[in-house]
């Protein structure tokens, strides 16, 4: 792995480039050789900020991260990057089934992991919510008045369920099922 580290608006040192190069080798297990990886480090007043780019025999993978401590922003961007690569593998198992030459192709860049197993997304809590019967215009002032993004209630017009929600814009979106 050849990795190539840049400090930008920052005294070099050698304590914060071994630290960075030992933690892209945990991306190691993940793709096969040949990579290059590029991490330039830079501070600009209290932001500290971390830019890594990964080049796995043509797969490139990009990621930055911002905090208030370099090598926090270091933890942070190869959690960032370890997770697309996760992401990518599982994309690729998925397709490698129908049979296309793609699929085939870039297996060969990424290595079998072994030993490490893709969990897939769990239902980790369920909440209850009472929706109270209202009609619209009462969910509006109760949902400007709970400060929340979203609001569960029973229309008592149609006697179903609706969901009020807030729009980045500052209007109100109502959606409702239809029979």
């Amino acid at each position: 792995m050849q990795v190539s580290v840049t400090f930008r608006k920052v005294e070099p040192s050698d304590t914060v480039r071994n630290y960075a190069t030992d933690k892209l080798h945990r991306i190691k297990r993940y793709v096969e050789d040949p990579i290059e990886a590029h991490v330039v480090l830079s501070v600009e007043k209290f932001r500290h900020l971390a830019e890594v780019t990964i080049n796995a025999n043509g797969l490139v993978i990009n990621g930055a991260e911002e905090t208030g401590d370099l090598y926090s922003a270091i933890d942070m961007v190869i959690d960032k990057l370890e997770a697309q690569i996760k992401k990518h593998r599982r994309r690729l198992r998925q397709r490698k089934g129908d049979g296309g030459a793609r699929g085939q192709m870039k297996t060969s860049v990424l290595g079998q992991e072994e030993g490490l197993e893709e969990e897939s997304p769990q239902v980790i809590k369920t909440e209850q919510v009472y929706a109270k019967p209202m009609d619209v215009e009462e969910a509006v002032m109760q949902l400007e008045l709970a400060r929340s993004e979203f609001m569960f209630f029973t229309n008592s017009k149609t006697k179903t369920i609706n969901v009020l929600y807030r729009r980045k814009d500052g209007h109100y979106g109502l959606i409702e099922p239809v029979s």
